[in-house]
């Protein structure tokens, strides 16, 4: 018996041990260093085995997608938004890594974009095939990339909403490791700026700092000697940009950037240790999350504000009290009643087939920006009207 059994281990040197199945799929990043195809990209989302969606289409044919980790009626919903911008990689790579070691069942659902923009991906440019840059694109929704982000808004509520970019440096001023920026447009709730600021300093800042970055406030030149800000040079409160359309749309949310400078590596890790900050942040201020965005969707009163931020005083010409709502032609409605949708704005019809978008709704925030010929970039310039 010793004899067969020292026979059956000697044998069994010679055959090769089957991988398990149980391995976890790879990213071609991880396997190689070089960032992940777009071949390779899908057959890593197959292998993961989460549910993918596809939200629309580019204009060269490419899906955007969306990955579900958790249940789809759970508490509370976070959406990460991975590389609007192509030749931005590294938060590509950090949101495919992070989905796989999500659990997939709790009270939270974890929704990622994982390429939102396949086509400037594939060519290495900012903008997408026509080179539109995505992230200015969040109001009017020209792209198809920027109207398949506006319907997961829409249709999932997100509570949370993580940007991931990169920037490039300039020294001396913007050379951190890692810089981040809350939604700073003047018509974003109270609650919502405030837990979004919150999120950035008190939970993305400390999780990437304990991991050795440096880190700071996105748009933001400082003295490398004082460390007093210089001047600003982006990160203003343009409704346009993800940031601040996540904010008035109710999301608590931040941007985050990477320095290019850095190597691949670096940059993907910490993507990764910032993802961590969120994911403390959720945990810990889940009830602070859910009041603040119930009282951002209820019926609010005020003026709106077509100006400023909240680093930047308003001229006083661009604060302005709230009309009960905008009347549209019937023809300006044929027009925009997509994109009105795609907001979740609400009309009602009107005798005549006119129709008027109240102020009173959960889009209240982000009407004015769309239909007011006030504001710096209006879908169309409808009619304010003082009673509905």
């Amino acid at each position: 018996m010793r004899g067969l059994t020292a026979l059956l281990a000697a044998a069994s040197l010679l055959v090769p041990v089957p991988a398990l199945a149980s391995e976890e799929p790879r990213t071609g990043f991880e396997k190689t260093g070089a960032w992940t195809t777009e071949s390779g990209e899908q057959a890593y989302l197959r292998a993961t085995g989460l549910p993918v969606t596809e939200i629309g289409r580019t204009a060269q044919g490419r899906p955007i997608q969306l990955v579900r980790v958790g249940s789809r009626s759970a508490r509370t919903v976070v959406l990460f938004i991975c590389s609007q911008h192509g030749d931005e990689p590294a938060g590509r790579e950090a949101c495919l890594i992070r989905m796989r070691s999500l659990p997939r069942t709790s009270s939270v659902t974890y929704l990622f974009v994982p390429n939102a923009n396949p086509d400037g991906r594939v060519a290495h440019t900012r903008g997408n095939s026509a080179g539109i840059d995505i992230n200015r694109d969040h109001l009017l929704l020209r792209t198809a990339e920027a109207r398949a982000m506006a319907a997961v808004i829409r249709d999932w509520h997100p509570d949370v909403i993580h940007d991931l970019h990169e920037f490039g440096p300039s020294a001396p001023y913007y050379v951190k490791d890692v810089l981040w920026l809350w939604p700073r447009n003047l018509n974003v709730s109270d609650g919502v700026h405030d837990l979004s600021e919150t999120l950035s300093r008190s939970y993305v800042r400390p999780s990437v700092e304990a991991a050795g970055r440096t880190s700071g406030v996105y748009g933001i030149y400082v003295d490398p000697v004082t460390g007093e800000p210089v001047r600003q040079v982006a990160g203003d409160g343009q409704e346009r940009i993800l940031r601040n359309t996540g904010g008035l749309k109710h999301g608590v949310g931040l941007l985050v950037e990477t320095n290019a400078g850095d190597t691949p590596q670096f940059r993907v890790e910490s993507h990764l240790k910032a993802l961590d900050g969120t994911q403390s942040f959720v945990r810990a201020e889940r009830s602070a999350i859910e009041a603040a965005n119930a009282a951002s969707r209820a019926v609010r009163s005020g003026p709106v504000y077509f100006g400023g931020a909240d680093n930047q005083a308003p001229d006083p010409s661009d604060v302005v009290e709230a009309p009960c709502g905008y009347v549209l032609t019937s023809a300006q409605y044929v027009d925009v009643q997509d994109e009105l949708a795609l907001h979740g704005i609400k009309s009602q019809y009107l005798r005549g087939g006119d129709r008027i978008v109240p102020l009173k709704q959960e889009a209240r925030a982000l009407a004015p920006l769309l239909l007011d010929a006030r504001a710096d970039e209006p879908l169309l310039k409808a009619r304010p009207v003082a009673r509905c």
